[in-house]
């Protein structure tokens, strides 16, 4: 690329003079890399979308790459609760104590129809929760019955763009979006 092609050049000067040794950033950026390139998950399956869940982590499609890692066991140590399947009433405080128990920044990854809207089991059932939105907050949305490993990558890169937009000036309020 040319000198006048670049676009930055004061900065590219800045950089020359100080022996190439510096980096220029605003924290907000740093820190936002660093979140949306290490997202632990924690799992919450229930039904068949949980086996599209655990190929997304398998070799062939491998969300290593994309910096979300292995599925981890307790919501202490995750960022991310990746929701897949049917929650009926009786799992919903469980999935809200789990939810309780992840250190902010949290985020919530509703994947597959049951998750979202409670897919076709809610109409012939008086038990199933009409989407996991009515007990925890929703950040990413993974359509599909059951969505594909690629369908649930694309969640995470969209989540890892949301991160990317938070400032620690105005940190977020997870539960203001709570119906």
């Amino acid at each position: 690329m040319n000198y006048e092609e670049f676009e930055d050049n004061d900065s590219l000067e800045i950089f020359k003079k100080s022996g190439g040794s510096i980096l220029m950033t605003s924290i907000d950026n740093l820190l936002n890399w660093g979140r949306s390139n290490s997202v632990w998950p924690l799992t919450f399956a229930t039904s068949c979308c949980g086996i599209e869940m655990m190929a997304a982590g398998a070799s062939r499609h491998d969300f290593a790459r994309f910096g979300i890692e292995v599925y981890r066991a307790t919501p202490r140590q995750a960022d991310v609760i990746v929701v897949a399947g049917t929650i009926v009433h009786k799992m919903a405080p469980i999935l809200k104590r789990l939810y309780d128990q992840m250190a902010d920044p949290k985020y919530v990854i509703a994947m597959g129809a049951c998750a979202i809207s409670g897919g076709p089991f809610f109409y012939n059932s008086y038990s199933v929760v009409r989407g996991v939105d009515h007990v925890i907050p929703v950040d990413v949305y993974v359509p599909g019955c059951p969505p594909r490993p690629e369908a649930l990558l694309y969640g995470v890169m969209q989540l890892q763009r949301k991160i990317q937009t938070e400032s620690i000036r105005e940190p977020r309020k997870a539960n203001d979006n709570l119906l």
